[in-house]
């Protein structure tokens, strides 16, 4: 009987998000994962073959589980503008819950080496925008943008907004403001009026 793996994928990514929440994605690096969790250098290229595997599915777990509650708090409300101030103020919850991953996400896809990830982690994280983009979208037209001006305002008050919120204190190492989820609300709700 094999004996299980002492080292599992999630404590790897762990070990990664820590990595790059306090150095950026450069300190991402299939040796610098394994000595965080004490693992061989064997154990990381078990579960990735190179680093470039390795920055795609760090970046694609966390982008993944931050869309996975926006996406549930888009559609979740009937009511358009109720669902577009519970979208603003989850991005900063979220962001206060995960500050790891929040620092993470302020960089971006680009940053993590997209342009030579495999097809099918390409393909993920399109499917994850395309997702998130389109229930963007159809809370756009409920809430009667019908022109670029009026999407693009939908889009500064749910995405923009609330990620300025967050990105001054996250990237300073501070931790949000007791009022940064009712401001946040506030300022997309008063853009949306």
């Amino acid at each position: 009987m094999a004996r299980p793996p002492r080292f599992d994928t999630d404590q790897l990514l762990d070990a990664a998000v820590l990595l790059a929440a306090s150095g950026g994605p450069a300190a991402v690096t299939m040796s610098a994962v394994a000595q965080a969790v004490g693992a061989p250098s064997g154990s990381m290229y078990h579960r990735f073959p190179g680093r470039t595997a390795l920055l795609a599915e760090v970046w694609l777990r966390t982008v993944e589980h931050f869309q996975e509650g926006y996406f549930a708090v888009l559609t979740g409300e009937p009511d358009p503008r109720t669902a577009a101030r519970a979208a603003s103020r989850h991005v900063v919850a979220w962001c206060r819950e995960h500050p790891d991953e929040a620092a993470l996400l302020l960089y971006g896809a680009a940053d993590f080496g997209r342009s030579d990830w495999s097809e099918e982690h390409v393909r993920r994280a399109d499917a994850g925008n395309s997702r998130v983009f389109a229930a963007l979208a159809r809370l756009a037209e409920a809430l009667g943008a019908r022109d670029e001006q009026a999407r693009d305002r939908v889009v500064l008050a749910l995405v923009e907004l609330p990620l300025t919120v967050v990105r001054r204190h996250l990237r300073a190492g501070n931790p949000l403001p007791p009022h940064a989820e009712d401001l946040t609300e506030q300022c997309t709700a008063a853009l949306l009026a």
